[in-house]
């Protein structure tokens, strides 16, 4: 059997119109970030969506530092957040603070009935130097999709079609897998506009006809599902990125987080002399005693 290889990034062009695209297939990078988290399973599909959406939309974007992707609600999962760095480190975090329903007649229907009603924020911070460049839209659909085709349509700098999958692989671990169509303002420059509408309807027609089983497929490779999908238009494949998981939590961070509590409240956390850091990303804990402790505040 031919297996394709998992945790990478396919940027790819389709030659007939020059419509750029990036194939995005996640395994154990997938399984890492699910892993490090004790969350129902209606949840933990949604956080594997967030995560190959997010590692999706960051292949998109030329950046020097962190892509976040955040959604915040009134649900039972009242926030959800995934970040992608430049060079392919990816992690998530859910916060679920109350039960989460079953998924009866709402399957289909993972935004409401799971984040309820907020917004969806798209963030790209490369450093204390620059500019801090951040999308806000209101949490509007049934899926993850939905919403972020919705943000697309409020974009003026930004406008794709995504199609996803994710789902676990039936050995206790995920596969995820994404497909982006891109139109760039240039594009328009080389081909007249009707028929670049044409050729995008064409290539976005062609995206939609892939199937989830596809996407997560393990005996199909990246390029061959490429070839399936856009051979009759010529599809042009270059150099792959990895993606993997990586956490940026640190002891000296955790340490940072001591100075922000009262002495009371310093008390109130200890056990048996000492306090734990946990990160919320990895799960990572740190322990810190008594003379740590004072140290850290007495910076």
């Amino acid at each position: 059997m031919n297996t394709s290889p998992d945790d990478l990034i396919q940027p790819f062009l389709i030659e007939a119109s020059g419509l750029r695209g990036r194939l995005v297939r996640m395994g154990p990078t997938l399984s890492d970030i699910i892993g490090r988290h004790d969350l129902p399973s209606a949840v933990q599909s949604l956080m594997a969506e967030f995560a190959v959406l997010t590692a999706t939309l960051s292949a998109a974007l030329k950046f020097d530092g962190v892509f976040s992707l955040q959604a915040k609600g009134n649900g039972p999962v009242g926030l959800m957040t995934a970040d992608a760095t430049s060079d392919g480190g990816i992690r998530a975090y859910a916060s679920v603070s109350g039960g989460v329903p079953n998924a009866g007649k709402n399957e289909g229907s993972p935004i409401p009935r799971l984040l309820g009603a907020g917004y969806l924020a798209f963030t790209v911070d490369q450093g204390e130097h620059t500019k801090l460049y951040q999308g806000i839209v209101e949490l509007q659909g049934a899926t993850l999709i939905e919403c972020v085709h919705h943000f697309f349509q409020q974009s003026d700098q930004f406008s794709a079609a995504i199609t996803l999958a994710a789902a676990p692989d039936g050995n206790g671990g995920w596969l995820g897998g994404a497909l982006m169509l891109q139109r760039l303002p240039e594009d328009e420059l080389s081909i007249r506009k009707e028929k670049m509408d044409e050729a995008w309807r064409r290539a976005t027609i062609l995206m939609s006809s892939c199937g989830k089983d596809e996407l997560t497929a393990r005996a199909l490779t990246a390029h061959e599902l490429l070839f399936r999908l856009f051979h009759e238009d010529g599809v042009r494949v270059f150099d792959t990125y990895p993606i993997r998981f990586s956490c940026r939590c640190s002891r000296e961070r955790a340490q940072g987080i001591l100075t922000m509590f009262s002495p009371e409240e310093i008390e109130e956390y200890k056990i048996e002399g000492r306090i734990s850091v946990t990160c919320d990303f990895c799960n990572t804990e740190e322990w810190f005693d008594s003379a740590e402790i004072d140290a850290a505040r007495a910076t």
